[in-house]
């Protein structure tokens, strides 16, 4: 069963494509790109349709998705852990 996608190699994160991911499970995701398959656990429940990282970050990196910056991150974030807007923010302003 795959529980997150990956654009591209490059993304530090994936994206949730099944209900009920909870903090400790192992996910198995889809690097689309290369077709390659990739294993994380997940730090945290994650809701369907939002990201996990695929790293570690810290605050004022930069998170890219699709291959493209979405936004600064404003607070500490471990591989594993729901990226959102709690602690990723938009650069536009």
């Amino acid at each position: 069963m795959i529980h997150f996608v990956v654009h591209e190699e490059g993304d530090g994160v994936g994206v949730v494509v099944v209900e009920g991911v909870k903090s400790g499970q192992a996910l198995s995701g889809w690097i689309m790109e290369d077709d390659q398959d990739i294993v994380i656990q997940a730090k945290s429940d994650i809701p369907i349709g939002h990201k996990v990282a695929l790293r570690d970050y810290k605050p004022g990196d930069t998170v890219i998705k699709y291959g493209v910056d979405i936004g600064k991150v404003v607070a500490p974030i471990a591989k594993g852990e729901h990226l959102h807007v709690h602690n990723v923010k938009t650069k536009r302003w």
